[in-house]
């Protein structure tokens, strides 16, 4: 085993508080403080990071089992460009995510743990360099969130729950077998769990076309189901509308990215030849998340589901990204999923405030709130913009490079198609804000004998520093990613750099 690594403290820090929970300490307290602790040191690793020459750092490996059969396996851990971005937004979604939760909720401890335990399998997902960590660290993460969902979640939140569980599992056990027959597909004296390895060995000597025509779309279709890629999205939307915000933030804003992480960590990298292969059909499939789940976002009458509809959506920009395999159109997909993960986070934790405050989430029941509301409406429409990709906030840096990225692959009719994307995001975007905050007041709450708005709606706004900041935070971050892209660029660039096959 080699030195210890700060890495380390990323998954100790939400561990020490779950069990100080369990030993009676203050449940949201003490996850606020563990998740401040990683914000902070992940801050501080984005700064000790020695960007300019890419790859690994922090590296800590320790030999941890032997299974028969099997290669080792190691607890390996490390962060490059590419997974350090994401380190960040787990653990700045993940503060958020605890902040903003109520604290007198029921059974307060078990939600305060579930929503660590998330946090730590994210965390662990994305510094993990062993595919069996890889891979369990991603399930441990979905286990709190389809209880979430199933205890604390709103209307049909078991219909919901048990969706999105079928769903989930489904492409966890699909995905199970493609990493599985990744491995065993190379020669025994080859074999081995560990990413780096399987990159550096695979990338020059491949295997046969015949087997990655096999195992590709084994990952692809694992992958695609996790994050909502067209047509295996429909658990997505009704399960972020019964969601507790807090789950539908940690999911929608970090859990759907490791999926947009692991083919580029592992299956186009590793399957090169099977991605070719299959790049069309994945570039017709994408095309799905931008025109259907677009129109069906915009017919969406409740704002938790619009929002859940207009994260699939979203997914076509990280996927077109993907296919480009060029140097700026996967820089660019890096900088989408923290910028996205930053506004779909944003959307959801203000959608939770807007229905618990006003007690309703239909839009013909909406209006008129900005004038009880303001700070709310402010925000509100700062994370619309973002998703919008207006420029000065952090989606736009990342959707131009995307768009550049497809320009240089020769993928200019898919690139047509993704910039039409900004437009119907625009229509539902302006829309709601339109119909919650500048719309006229729903007829049952119409002033009484001259009341205020505010009395008539009993809607009122953000007021406490604990109400406000972890909005204020995410919106801050996507501002400096948006004015200063150059923060992230050059921290993921370098790695990005290094992946092979690179056009």
């Amino acid at each position: 085993m080699n030195s210890l690594s700060p890495l380390l403290l990323l998954l100790l820090a939400p561990l020490a508080a779950m069990v100080a929970i369990v030993m009676k300490a203050p449940a949201q307290r003490t996850a606020a403080i563990a998740a401040a602790l990683n914000l902070v040191l992940s801050i501080g690793l984005l700064f000790l990071y020695h960007a300019a020459q890419g790859g690994y750092d922090f590296v800590m490996d320790c030999p941890w089992a032997i299974l028969p059969g099997l290669p080792p396996i190691h607890f390996h851990l490390g962060v490059d460009g590419i997974s350090l971005p994401l380190v960040f937004l787990t653990a700045i979604v993940s503060f958020a995510a605890v902040v903003v939760s109520p604290g007198n909720i029921r059974r307060a401890p078990e939600y305060f743990c579930y929503l660590l335990l998330m946090s730590l399998g994210a965390m662990g997902a994305f510094i993990s360099l062993d595919l069996f960590f890889f891979y369990i660290f991603h399930e441990f993460a979905l286990i709190p969130t389809f209880l979430l969902i199933g205890i604390w979640g709103g209307q049909n939140r078991q219909f919901a729950s048990f969706q999105i569980t079928l769903y989930l599992m489904t492409g966890s056990l699909i995905l199970l077998a493609g990493l599985l027959a990744l491995v065993m597909a190379m020669p025994p004296d080859a074999r081995s769990f560990d990413i780096t390895t399987l990159q550096t060995y695979l990338s020059t000597h491949p295997l046969s076309l015949a087997s990655q025509s096999v195992i590709f779309p084994l990952l692809l279709i694992g992958f695609g189901i996790l994050v909502g890629l067209f047509p295996f999205h429909s658990w997505a939307p009704p399960g972020y509308a019964s969601a507790p915000p807090a789950a539908a933030m940690m999911h929608a804003g970090v859990l759907k990215k490791f999926a947009i992480y692991g083919l580029i960590r592992v299956a186009i990298p590793m399957l090169h030849d099977g991605f070719e292969q299959w790049k069309y059909v994945l570039l017709i499939l994408l095309l799905g998340n931008f025109i259907y789940a677009g129109f069906v976002t915009l017919a969406q009458k409740e704002l938790p589901t619009m929002l859940g509809f207009s994260s699939i959506m979203h997914m076509g920009y990280l996927f077109l990204g993907l296919v480009t395999w060029n140097v700026i159109g996967l820089t660019g997909v890096v900088i989408l999923m923290v910028a996205h993960g930053l506004s779909a986070a944003l959307l959801f934790g203000l959608s939770g405030e807007i229905t618990h405050r006003s007690g309703e989430n239909r839009f013909t029941e909406l209006g008129g709130l900005a004038k009880p509301a303001p700070l709310l409406a402010v925000l509100f429409s700062f994370a619309s913009m973002a998703s919008m990709g207006v420029p000065g906030l952090a989606n736009f840096a990342g959707e131009v490079m995307v768009f550049f990225g497809s320009f240089s692959a020769k993928l200019i009719p898919f690139a047509a198609v993704a910039i039409y994307g900004t437009v119907i995001t625009a229509i539902f975007q302006l829309r709601a804000i339109k119909t919650i905050f500048y719309g006229p007041i729903p007829a049952r709450y119409q002033p009484q004998s001259g009341a205020a708005a505010g009395e008539a709606t009993g809607m009122t706004d953000l007021n406490t520093l604990v109400e406000y900041v972890p909005f204020v935070l995410l919106t801050v971050a996507s501002l400096i990613i948006g004015f200063m892209p150059f923060l992230l660029l050059h921290i993921v660039e370098p790695s990005v750099s290094l992946l092979p096959f690179l056009k």
